[in-house]
């Protein structure tokens, strides 16, 4: 019987699937699914190494980045300290999810767009600003945000900034908010979309869907606030005319960043209603029923038994997808 190391802690929610109620949900889905599950809950890199060292696994399924005790926000980790998939990699260690490098890129936003824009993914135009630095000269309006965050951490109405006295204060406030470099970018007016990539090879599949939101709960503008995120104040529709563009771009990316196993792209329409991929998510939430990733399972794969039965079975395609990489299966 194969068995997978739920690797979480303080930080599992800001920086992963959920808290430990999701993780505990997680390893009760894989153990119907007829393999075994452990939680290492972890709040120091020497728990980490411990939970490695001494529980056997056949894989391992992290919902950290790095080490951290923040509940609210990820960040890049703490000087050169080694993030767990540099570990687990230097290690031999299967794990699910990309590889080190890949993570490090997709939390790291601007490196995202680089690497997508070198290989002709549609992305917004974007400055990274560091603090004390001269801000650019860009078409109004923007689009400010934290360059390390995930899930909307970092965004409110005054996100989207008319002018450049706007563009200065929602700057300063990233920077001493949140301690990390501010992102500026086009401000996409339309439409939101995602795409769940889920597998790799002859098992990889890419399921698209529309975020509907209640248009009441909305502020000033049509964005994703914090505080509209985790709550089930969003619901993913099918994407209908916008899908097979929504997979062809998320498919490029994918490949460009080399992801694997199970990460989304979210995307959002221009002005001229052309998509853009906005962010590239790593660890996405896996919330029963709430997270995106489990509502896009069962619109394209809805079965009798309802959505607890497709929870548990996209979490079985993850963790077969990942074993079979590893030639475990």
């Amino acid at each position: 019987m194969k068995k997978i190391l739920l690797i979480t802690g303080p930080a599992g929610d800001a920086q992963g699937w959920g808290d430990i109620s999701v993780t505990q949900e997680m390893a009760r889905a894989i153990e119907a699914s007829g393999k075994a599950a452990e939680i290492a809950f972890v709040s120091t890199m020497e728990q980490f190494y411990t939970a490695i060292e001494t529980k056997r696994f056949d894989i391992a399924w992290s919902a950290l980045y790095h080490i951290s005790g923040k509940s609210e926000t990820i960040g890049m980790g703490e000087g050169d300290e080694k993030w767990l998939a540099d570990i687990l990699d230097t290690l031999g260690i299967p794990y699910i999810g990309p590889n080190a490098a890949t993570m490090k890129a997709l939390i790291h936003k601007t490196t995202t767009h680089k690497i997508m824009h070198a290989h002709g993914v549609p992305v917004p135009y974007h400055h990274q600003i560091e603090a004390g630095s001269t801000l650019p000269d860009i078409p109004f309006p923007a689009f400010v945000k934290p360059s390390y965050e995930s899930r909307s951490v970092g965004i409110s109405d005054n996100s989207v900034v008319e002018n450049r006295s706007d563009l200065e204060k929602q700057v300063a406030f990233i920077h001493k908010e949140f301690d990390q470099p501010a992102l500026v970018e086009e401000y996409l007016p339309g439409k939101e979309y995602t795409v769940l990539m889920l597998g790799n090879g002859e098992l990889q599949e890419f399921l698209p869907g529309k975020v509907e939101v209640d248009e009441s709960l909305f502020g000033k503008y049509p964005i994703l606030r914090a505080d509209l995120r985790g709550v089930g104040a969003t619901k993913i529709k099918p994407a209908s005319r916008y899908a097979e563009e929504a997979i062809a771009v998320t498919r490029k990316a994918m490949e460009a960043l080399k992801c694997l196993d199970h990460v989304r792209t979210d995307l959002r329409l221009d002005g001229k209603g052309n998509l853009k991929i906005i962010e590239v998510n790593g660890i996405p939430g896996l919330k029963p029923v709430k997270s995106w990733s489990p509502q896009m399972f069962t619109l394209h794969h809805p079965s009798a038994q309802g959505p607890m039965e497709d929870y548990r079975q996209l979490i079985d395609l993850i963790v077969t997808s990942a074993l079979t990489r590893y030639n475990l299966i």
